[in-house]
C-alpha cells in the first residue's frame, strides 16, 4: 500500500513539474480506493480515471497538470483529450461454427499466458458474439500477433475502434423490490437474494465498493446512480428509489450487471 501511494505521488509530482500527463497501469478496485483515499493536499495535480467505458471496473488514472485544463478551457477532460495509453482489441473465433463456449476466465488466462501482467489489461467485455479486451498500448502488438488460440479454439485478434466502445453499456437485469431502508446492506440483500446478516460480513470484510471507493459501514446510504461492486460476486447500479408501501418499506429499482 505504501509503495502504491508513493507511486501515485511521484506520478502526480511529475505531471506538475513537467506539465505532462502521467498515467498508472490499470487499477483494480482496491488500488483505486487507495488513490481516492490520498489527501488532496498531498497531490500535486488533479487526476481522472477511465477504463474504456463509463462503468469499467478496471481503470487507469491520469494525473493532469493545470496547464492542460487551461489549454482546453475545461474543468474536466474527455478520454480523447487526456490521451490514455490503452486500446481495445476484439477477439473472434476463426471458425465460429466449431468454436467452444469460452468464459471470461478462458480469455483472461490465454492473455496472461502470453507473459503479460494483469496490470496491463483492463476489463474484458462481450461484444456481439465476440469479446473485447482493453490493453496497454505497450502490450497490444504482443496480443495482436501472438494470441492464436484459446483452449482448443483458434482465434484472431484485431484492434477495435475506441469510439465504438465508449458508448458500451453492460447488459443488466432489472430488479424491483422493497427494502426496510436505503442502506447498503439492504440493497445488497435485494441484489443478491440473500439476507442482510449474511451480506453484512462482505461489507465489514472490505469487499464492497461504491463508485470505486471502499465502504465498510453497513448503514452507508448510497444515492441513485451509484455503482456498487462486490468482489467475487458482481456489481449493480442503484437506479432509483420510489415511494413507500403501506408497510412503510422503501421501493427501489436496481440494475444488476450480467
Amino acid at each position: 500500500m505504501q509503495f502504491l501511494e508513493k507511486r501515485f505521488l511521484d506520478l502526480s509530482r511529475t505531471a506538475y513539474q513537467r506539465d505532462i500527463v502521467t498515467y498508472t497501469d490499470f487499477l483494480n478496485l482496491n488500488e483505486q480506493n487507495i488513490l481516492h483515499g490520498l489527501p488532496k493536499n498531498q497531490l500535486f495535480s488533479r487526476y481522472q480515471l477511465f477504463g474504456g467505458y463509463d462503468t469499467a471496473e478496471r481503470q487507469m488514472a491520469a494525473f493532469i497538470p493545470d496547464a492542460l485544463y487551461l489549454r482546453y478551457g475545461k474543468s474536466e477532460l474527455s478520454p480523447v483529450e487526456t490521451g490514455y495509453p490503452f486500446c481495445a482489441v476484439r477477439i473472434s473465433p476463426l471458425q465460429r461454427k466449431y468454436a467452444e463456449k469460452l468464459t471470461h476466465r478462458d480469455y483472461l488466462g490465454a492473455v496472461l499466458n502470453l507473459g503479460m501482467e494483469r496490470s496491463k489489461t483492463g476489463d474484458i467485455i462481450p461484444w456481439e458474439e465476440d469479446m473485447v479486451i482493453f490493453i496497454h498500448r505497450d502490450m497490444s502488438e504482443l496480443l495482436l500477433h501472438e494470441l492464436k488460440r484459446i483452449r482448443h479454439t483458434s482465434v484472431s485478434a484485431v484492434e477495435f475502434p475506441a469510439e465504438e466502445i465508449n458508448n458500451y453499456t453492460p447488459g443488466y437485469e432489472e430488479i424491483r423490490g422493497t427494502a426496510a431502508s436505503v442502506r447498503l446492506d439492504s440493497l445488497l440483500a435485494l441484489a443478491f437474494s440473500s439476507s442482510r446478516t449474511k451480506l453484512s460480513g462482505l461489507i465489514e470484510g472490505a469487499r464492497v465498493f461504491v463508485n470505486g471507493r471502499l465502504v465498510t459501514s453497513n448503514g452507508y446510504q448510497p444515492k441513485p446512480g451509484d455503482v456498487i461492486s462486490v468482489r467475487g460476486m458482481g456489481k449493480f447500479r442503484f437506479a432509483e428509489e420510489g415511494g413507500r408501501t403501506k408497510k412503510n418499506r422503501q421501493c427501489v429499482v436496481l440494475y444488476k450487471y450480467v
